[in-house]
């Protein structure tokens, strides 16, 4: 079983699962810094394969009704897991720890073993996102779950272990540090203003325009003002929602296009990069409170991150936001949906 530590010195929570140490590594860097694709007859996660996975926890069945489009499995390696006891104890009252429990989750995103999520169509990526919203609702019934993330790491550098595509869902008894001191800024704004903080800051962003790089009825996609990574790319619905749990069905539809467009984008302009993308939501037990907005930050891994970012939480991007933007409005058809 994992633990989760309490640094003494800044309070943040850090897993330690050591069981991850088993991960499998399927692929290697070769020259050009590809990808190298392991054939899909060994990947545990095509078709024939399922028995290779943990217990399936929810799946969509295909229109032939015999196979699958999306499938959800516990993690083979688990950061956390359901069992244990959320009491804090330690060997001191400097050292704190409580048991892993949690929930780590795997979304299957397609059954083709070499299908990239830019390249989907956006019913399967609506498909996508129905799995991600049914395990989202599923998980806030624990009434010890605190904190709910989705993420998908792509290519090495954003530390993906196998090439099929696949995203994973992390569920923690206690809010990151981080992001609570986010909540800080947002709840000291709502407070000041009565006014959602990113809610302002879509509509600044808006008004500037200039580092929009699409905008529909529902969504609106930017490149944000303090950018930490060169094409840094935020997606944030236009109705407030504070949980990606609360979205429905016609905004989910809508969130599907929007995302395969801006990943595409990003596909062609700068091919296919390694990135990371997160779903950001409020905590569980704040989801009705009207100080945040659920949205994607997406962050290609074109640059490593080294000493001075790590050591003073600085980051140094060796590109604006507004030139970044422009180079994304260079692909029109693509962000239209025409390619």
């Amino acid at each position: 079983m994992s633990i989760i530590r309490q640094d003494p010195t800044t309070k943040e929570w850090v897993i330690i699962a050591e069981e991850r140490m088993q991960r499998p590594h399927e692929y290697k860097t070769l020259e050009a810094g590809r990808r190298h694709i392991i054939p899909d007859g060994l990947c545990p996660f095509c078709p024939g394969h399922e028995a290779s996975t943990p217990e399936e926890l929810f799946r969509i069945t295909d229109l032939k009704g015999t196979g699958w489009t999306v499938r959800v499995t516990s993690n083979k390696f688990p950061a956390l897991s359901s069992t244990g006891r959320l009491e804090r104890h330690g060997e001191s009252p400097l050292f704190r720890e409580l048991d892993g429990v949690g929930a780590h989750e795997v979304i299957i995103e397609t059954p083709e073993h070499d299908r990239q999520l830019p390249l989907m169509t956006d019913h399967e990526v609506v498909d996508v996102l129905t799995a991600y919203r049914t395990r989202y609702h599923a998980l806030m019934q624990d009434p010890r779950l605190k904190y709910i993330i989705l993420f998908k790491n792509h290519g090495e550098r954003a530390g993906t272990s196998l090439v099929h595509a696949h995203s994973q869902l992390v569920a923690t008894p206690v809010p990151p540090m981080t992001l609570r001191r986010k909540y800080e800024v947002a709840i000291a704004h709502y407070d000041d203003t009565g006014r959602c903080l990113y809610y302002d800051v879509a509509e600044e962003e808006r008004k500037a325009k200039n580092r929009v790089i699409l905008e529909t009825d529902r969504f609106l996609v930017f490149h944000p003002f303090a950018s930490r990574v060169p094409f840094e790319t935020w997606i944030m619905p236009k109705r407030h929602q504070p949980s990606f749990g609360q979205v429905n069905e016609e905004d989910l539809c809508a969130l599907a296009t929007v995302l395969r467009r801006t990943l595409r984008a990003l596909y062609d302009r700068l091919g296919d990069p390694d990135f990371n993308y997160m779903i950001h939501s409020a905590p569980t037990e704040d989801e009705n409170k009207e100080y945040y907005l659920w949205h994607i930050q997406i962050l290609p891994r074109l640059t490593a991150i080294a000493g001075f970012e790590l050591g003073s939480g600085i980051y140094i991007s060796s590109m604006s936001p507004e030139q970044s933007a422009a180079v994304m409005r260079e692909s029109p058809r693509t962000l239209s949906g025409e390619s």
